[in-house]
Formats: structure tokens, C-alpha cells, sequence
């Protein structure tokens, strides 16, 4: 497991310094995003990776790190957002911003280290592939919530689903990570 936490916080500080660098450029514009609007950004984010997989042919230069990436932050604006509400403009600096960040992840770490602890790692044996296709269905449960105004029957809500996400796409960049690891195209 230690090896893991190790692994997780590396591809967290790759993510978190990338949305540091964004705040500098943009400041907390997301911070108007509604809860939808993440959603289908991650949608889109997900949808890519999978043709990415998918196809022989690249028309744009981003691999799928790039997008794993993204995934990481758009959950946490959305989980930000969840907790804080949509604003009309944004209403916080960058310390602020990634305090929130921060709370974040350590929540959404915490769920890694206990399901982890029991599924036995078993993301270890998984390909990128069905993580990127189990996001996806995330996405599709998050949407379908979405539609029914955050009403639930019976599922957990969106903030898990978010949390889920991340979980997932950070153990597909630790793949990535890893140069042995093979992932059959198409699998």
C-alpha cells in the first residue's frame, strides 16, 4: 500500500501543479460552472481517451495523460462546486482555491486507501482501457442524477461518482506510469 500512496501522491502533485499553473493564467474562472457543464467536460475528456484507444490515427497532439489529467481536476472543481454552490463570478485567489483543492483529494485519497484496502489492489490488474470505460459509465450514472435533479433511490450521488474518477483516472496514470504495463488496443 505504500507503494501505492507513493504513486498516487506523485500523479496528485503532477495534477495539482498543472492546476496551479491554470489558476495563474485564468484565476477561478470555473468557479461559474455548473455541476452539468463539469460533467460534460469530463464526458468529453473520457470520450477522447477511449477513441484514443480506440483509433490507429492521431489528429491532435495530446496523448492520453493530458486528458487523465484533466479528468483529475474537472472532478475536483466539481466537487468544489458541490460543496461551495456555483457562483456568478469568481469569488476566491488561488490559496483559497487550492485549500479547497487540497480538502478535495486528501477525501477522495482517504476513499482510495479504504477501498483499496478492501478490493486487495485489484486496479493493479485492470487495464486503462476499463478504467477509462468505468469512468465513462460514472459519467453516464452522474448525468442520468443530473437529469433527475440530484434525486437518487438508491445509488450514493454524485460526489462519490466524482471521487470515483479521480480514483480511477490517477490508477490509469499510474499505469501509464508504469512501462511494462500493457493495455491491448480495443480491449
Amino acid at each position: 500500500m505504500q507503494n501505492t500512496l507513493e504513486q498516487y501522491n506523485g500523479v496528485i502533485q503532477e495534477c495539482r501543479d498543472l492546476f496551479v499553473k491554470k489558476m495563474m493564467d485564468y484565476g477561478c474562472a470555473w468557479r461559474i460552472l455548473r455541476l452539468p457543464s463539469l460533467t460534460d467536460q469530463l464526458f468529453i475528456k473520457a470520450q477522447r481517451i477511449r477513441g484514443l484507444q480506440q483509433n490507429d490515427v492521431r489528429k491532435v497532439d495530446e496523448g492520453e495523460r493530458s486528458e487523465f489529467i484533466g479528468i483529475i481536476n474537472y472532478s475536483v472543481m466539481a466537487l468544489v462546486q458541490l460543496e461551495l454552490g456555483v457562483v456568478d463570478q469568481p469569488d476566491m485567489g488561488p490559496e483559497q482555491a487550492m485549500a479547497h483543492y487540497d480538502a478535495q483529494i486528501a477525501g477522495t485519497r482517504q476513499l482510495m486507501e479504504d477501498k483499496n484496502h478492501d478490493y486487495g489492489e485489484a486496479w493493479r490488474d485492470m487495464r486503462i482501457s476499463s478504467l477509462t470505460d468505468l469512468i465513462l459509465q460514472k459519467l453516464l450514472r452522474v448525468k442520468s442524477i443530473e437529469d433527475n435533479q440530484g434525486k437518487t433511490v438508491a445509488s450514493e450521488g454524485v460526489a462519490a461518482n466524482y471521487q470515483d474518477m479521480v480514483n480511477y483516472a490517477v490508477f490509469a496514470m499510474i499505469h501509464l506510469n508504469n512501462k511494462d504495463h500493457q493495455d491491448p488496443v480495443g480491449a
